[in-house]
């Protein structure tokens, strides 16, 4: 018995009526949202037209090498500087001044040279040794000006003229800079074995003081403000890591292919035993996630109780060997926790959809009928594979042109500290004519930073911005295109009478000119309010990370109800094109009617909406967890030797979860993009279904599209799902 709040079915349209002249997608179609389309072209132009203005002012050189005080690049082929890689620092300790986070500069001379020195030296030492031993100022002068080879020159000059530093630090390179080599003995930090030291001033100075700057130093140049100990770590780390890769690359390929033959091969077994194979992901889910639990239980309880397992992880800090986290009770205590969450969520999940389980599943061997007939299908991921590949690499060179497109721009440099012209812009070959040296003896024009006072150079972000904004609508427009394609391919298959001898030659190429031809605008529609929603939400976690340290609790609960409300417009909008996609590949209307028949359709199925969207989605997630997890563990075992066969074959490793988490990761996109496709047939198919009901009743008159088997179990479906709602 119906409800007094039901709404009426009109409410959401009219059904659809019988055809009879209906075969499925229309051929007849005329251009859809033709403005929209001549839009999306003409920023295409200007996207190339950027990316060439990028082209010809930018420099890649200014991002990949550093510059010295004078603008020349370190260690670049054609310059004096060709072998000499790394920049070095006269006075580090004045990069702690803050003119260097208004200005973006260290206020200090930076020379190129080829290797960092490795000794403890001042100036008015090194001229006091001349005299004895010539020796010191041949090594002390490799870090002076070129073409400074005068010792004798008073020490007070030579500061003020800062011909050389006024002193020398023990460094190594990072970043290409020679930066203090701090090492941490017995909890102190320590530059060779110092504490404390003498700058070129005479001035007792604390190792601290060196690390302070060398900390700003960074924090400007890398936009971070992590200690230099702990990025040099990181640099260790990461020379480990592409150790790893060089030398497990080809496995980790094998990996990847292995996974390739396994996704394909498992949709294939789904053409013929979809619902055996697919209770047999759901229990073997559930035993693997079993198995990790008693395993976790097994190392938990064999190191509990040992006196070094016991400690906690925020005992031991950061270790860049991560075995050491194996070694420790806690590390397996939470990961048995978390497995048996997860244990638990797909347990209740399966009892209370056991019905819904079924349904889906002989959608999906409807799905899998349709791939076995249109195994072309299956392969398409690769064109879009290809397509955001070509978007990515645009978007990023475009990226790095402009950031590196500015004019080298000059400031005076003056080691007073009242002088009038400090920090004021300079021409350096015209300085020389100026009258600031006789103001402020000692000052140099020195190279600041990349920008310009053009037009051009004053848009810089905004160019920046558009180039992110083009970037998402092309990806988008790529995943639309790739959607509408296979959705005209399915449902050409489902509005075939008689499968498969009904199915039209080449369905995919076909569907795919028509999306091209009559609905690159309406792709383009879609596409772009995607496109602006996304934009927005990476606003709003830029202004997320910068108001971390405010105090303001107001705005903070604004900003997070802000990206919420954003992250569930972004998902709805998702939903919805993927439908609006599907109806313009049938019917071929613009997207603003297609998405709008699509909404009424699902709002006048809305119970069956809610028994198979989820519940598809989760089964072919599973799929994906098996077969990534399935290859993961044979990584496991291979790259830790627990294969008797083929054990001299592996390589030798720093870390062997380098190569196994990208094989893990490998595998999961992999079959992303296996199921993804199963995923839009199923959706298609479905809408299809709806369609099928309204405009057909089973007749010989009106027979229905879809297969004897899928109408019995979704009619059952249906009646379970009235009962429930009590209609």
């Amino acid at each position: 018995m119906a409800r007094k709040t039901d709404i009426p079915s009109s409410y959401y349209g009219e059904p659809r009526k019988f055809d009879p002249t209906f075969r499925g997608p229309i051929h007849n179609r005329s251009c859809t949202d033709v403005v929209c389309c001549v839009i999306f072209v003409i920023v295409i132009l200007g996207y190339i037209a950027l990316g060439t203005v990028a082209w010809i002012h930018g420099d890649p050189r200014k991002v990949v090498y550093p510059t010295d005080s004078h603008g020349q690049f370190c260690g670049q082929q054609g310059t004096p500087n060709v072998n000499k890689a790394i920049l070095f620092y006269f006075n580090i300790l004045q990069c702690a001044n803050p003119a260097v986070l208004i200005n973006l500069q260290c206020p200090t001379t930076q020379l190129c040279v080829s290797k960092c020195p490795d000794r403890f030296a001042t100036y008015l030492d090194m001229q006091y040794n001349y005299r004895y031993n010539k020796s010191y100022w041949d090594y002390y002068r490799q870090f002076c000006k070129p073409g400074f080879d005068n010792p004798s020159k008073p020490v007070a000059q030579v500061l003020r003229d800062e011909d050389c530093p006024s002193m020398i630090v023990p460094s190594r390179p990072f970043l290409q800079r020679c930066f203090p080599d701090f090492i941490t003995r017995n909890g102190t930090l320590t530059v060779a074995n110092k504490t404390n030291f003498k700058d070129g001033l005479g001035k007792t100075r604390s190792v601290v003081d060196l690390r302070d700057a060398a900390n700003q130093v960074t924090a400007v140049q890398q936009g971070v403000e992590s200690g230099i100990t702990s990025l040099l770590d990181a640099k260790e780390v990461g020379m480990k890591i592409f150790e790893d890769y060089a030398s497990s690359w080809y496995w980790i390929l094998i990996g990847l292919v292995i996974t390739m033959v396994v996704s394909l091969a498992f949709i294939l077994l789904l053409r013929f035993t979809a619902g055996v194979l697919l209770w047999l992901i759901i229990f073997g889910v559930i035993a693997a996630v079993g198995y990790g639990i008693w395993h976790c239980y097994w190392e938990f309880s064999t190191l509990r109780g040992k006196p070094d397992a016991d400690v906690t992880v925020s005992d031991i800090g950061f270790q860049t060997d991560f075995r050491v986290y194996l070694q420790l009770s806690q590390t397996w205590l939470v990961f048995m926790i978390s497995l048996s969450v997860i244990e638990v969520v797909i347990v209740i999940i399966l009892i209370f959809l056991r019905r819904r389980v079924r349904i889906a599943i002989a959608l999906l061997k409807e799905g899998s009928k349709a791939i076995g007939y249109i195994t072309s299908t299956l392969f398409y991921p690769i064109i879009t594979f290809v397509l955001l590949a070509i978007c990515i690499a645009y978007w990023a060179v475009t990226a790095v042109f402009l950031a590196s497109s500015g004019d080298a721009v000059y400031k005076v440099m003056s080691t007073q500290s009242n002088c009038m012209y400090s920090n004021l812009t300079c021409d350096p070959e015209t300085f020389s004519q100026t009258n600031v040296t006789k103001v402020c003896p000692g000052s140099q024009c020195t190279f600041a930073f990349y920008g310009g006072e053009s037009l051009y150079h004053r848009y810089i972000f905004v160019l920046q911005l558009c180039n992110l904004l083009v970037f998402l609508w092309l990806v988008n427009f790529t995943i639309a295109l790739g959607q509408c394609t296979l959705a005209g391919a399915f449902a050409s298959y489902y509005w075939a009478l008689k499968k498969p001898n009904d199915i039209p030659t080449c369905p995919l190429f076909s569907s795919f000119s028509r999306a091209i031809r009559y609905h690159t605008g309406s792709l383009a529609f879609g596409s772009l309010i995607l496109a602006v929603v996304q934009m927005f939400r990476i606003v709003l976690e830029y202004l997320d990370h910068k108001l971390k340290g405010a105090h303001n609790a107001f705005a903070r609960f604004l900003l997070c109800c802000l990206k919420c409300c954003f992250w569930c417009l972004e998902h709805f909008i998702k939903f919805m094109n993927r439908n609006a996609y599907i109806m313009i590949a049938i019917y071929g209307k613009n997207f603003c009617t297609s998405a709008k028949d699509a909404f009424f359709l699902l709002m006048r199925n809305v119970v069956r909406v809610a028994v198979l969207d989820k519940v598809t989605d989760f089964l072919l997630f599973l799929g994906k967890l098996l077969i990534s997890g399935s290859v993961g563990v044979l990584a496991f075992f291979f790259f830790t030797h627990k294969i008797p066969v083929i054990q001299e074959e592996v390589p030798s490793l720093n870390y062997y979860w380098v190569p196994l988490l990208t094989v893990i990761f490998g595998s999961y996109m992999i079959a992303h993009g296996f199921f993804n496709v199963y995923a839009m047939c199923v959706d298609t198919l479905f809408l299809c279904f709806c369609e099928d009901l309204e405009r057909n009743d089973g007749s010989s008159a009106k027979p229905f599209y879809m297969s004897p088997g899928l109408h019995k179990i979704l009619r059952k479906g249906d009646q379970g799902a009235k009962l429930y709602t009590g209609s």
